[in-house]
């Protein structure tokens, strides 16, 4: 912490803005450390400002109002990979440098309240999706009523610089939980997510450079690490690849996929590097996915040193025919998927080993599988692939350990 400014909040526990307004004279004093006393403190949005570290010491809680209004007016974001305006994510920052949220207190997002949108938002989401297809300008893309229904993310940092996220716990939040969105020098250490509604991700780099995750735990209700960069025509136009991503030894017991590239990767993914990483009890365990209609590319992904135990699907997943998504493409062009290292993974209890799906008209490239060892009620399934090699991999049948 930057001991030659610090704020404590003060106050009452119950002001919505008693954080927000410290974190405001701080910033009018040239930055510092802004820190959250031990307790239960209720807030509304919470938006950082340039050399500003948030300190929730240990057994301090934020509980954020699950008062929709709190979240206006709206604010730029990415709402699953397409630019618009909408409600503030919980807590955001836009075009910042050198900016913190550390200490080991819990974030608490009451998501609880918010997670029926899922059944109300598709209406909005489509016209979200056409809109960037036809070409509207992101000035004209306006939702934020409780009529469009399209959560806030958790944690947004949006084009900005020398991020650290550290120590502290993040439980159920509205939609994505951390989600750094053109963002240069990221850094997430030992945090830990649970959150377990519709589409709340653990962690989402998009379309981030030099991200560095370590050290951290997730428990979701969807992808636990989700690695994107923009979705179909809005991707294409906004063009910033994710790149340069390192994730290591994380923990990963429960969610979708546990180390996900895709499916919006419309933008391009390359130099993506996760190694001595644990799942257990996921659907999938390392997982790159992509749609007709995504377009994009992943150009190099290396995935070693990893153990992947009692996942319900499949425990290593190539797949380019991804069948979820909120709306379907308006094209069929199809993504690029080379360059990708899988080695030194073990594990049991899954129901494929591997599975590696590609386009008839644009088959899967330049895969390497090496050392692995796992068992599964299915060893191998393989179609529309080239280059591929497979070398000392064992996959038995049954769940022996």
């Amino acid at each position: 912490m930057n001991s030659k400014n610090i704020f404590e909040v003060t106050g009452s526990k119950e002001d919505k803005r008693a954080i927000q307004e410290t974190i405001d004279r701080c910033a009018e004093c040239g930055g510092g450390t802004v820190v959250v006393p031990e307790g239960r403190w209720l807030s509304g949005k919470i938006h950082l400002k340039s050399n500003v570290c948030l300190h929730i010491t240990d057994n301090a809680v934020i509980s954020f109002s699950d008062d929709p209004e709190d979240y206006l007016p709206v604010v730029f974001t990415r709402w699953e990979g397409t630019e618009c305006y909408n409600y503030s994510p919980l807590i955001y920052a836009k075009d910042c440098e050198n900016i913190a949220i550390t200490g080991g207190g819990t974030l608490l997002g009451n998501g609880g309240s918010w997670w029926h949108w899922k059944k109300l938002q598709q209406k909005a989401a489509l016209e979200l999706l056409n809109m960037a297809a036809d070409g509207v300008p992101v000035s004209e893309r306006v939702f934020g009523t409780e009529e469009a229904a399209l959560r806030p993310q958790f944690i947004q940092p949006i084009n900005c610089k020398n991020v650290l996220l550290e120590g502290f716990t993040v439980i159920d939040g509205p939609q994505w939980t951390i989600h750094p969105v053109y963002c240069e020098n990221v850094t997430i250490r030992n945090v830990n997510v649970s959150t377990h509604g519709h589409n709340t991700d653990g962690l989402n780099p998009d379309s981030c450079k030099n991200v560095l995750i370590e050290g951290s735990t997730f428990e979701t209700g969807d992808d636990c690490i989700a690695i994107n960069s923009g979705l179909n025509e809005d991707g294409w136009r906004v063009d910033r690849p994710c790149e340069n991503v390192e994730i290591r030894n994380c923990t990963m017991n429960g969610g979708h996929g546990a180390i996900v590239i895709g499916s919006a990767i419309s933008g391009g993914v390359k130099n993506i590097y996760a190694h001595d990483c644990r799942v257990n009890g996921t659907m999938q365990g390392v997982r790159l996915k992509s749609m007709r209609g995504r377009g994009g590319y992943v150009d190099g992904a290396k995935f070693e040193n990893v153990e992947i135990n009692n996942v319900s699907d499949q425990a290593i997943q190539i797949n380019m025919f991804y069948e979820f998504s909120t709306v379907m493409p308006r094209t069929d062009a199809p993504s690029e998927f080379s360059n990708i290292e899988i080695s030194n993974v073990k594990g049991h209890g899954a129901k494929t080993g591997i599975q590696i799906k590609g386009l008839p008209e644009r088959p899967l490239k330049n895969i390497t599988l090496e050392n692995i060892e796992l068992t599964a009620d299915e060893a191998l399934v393989c179609s529309d692939a080239e280059n591929i090699n497979i070398t000392n991999t064992r996959v038995r049948k049954g769940d022996a350990q």
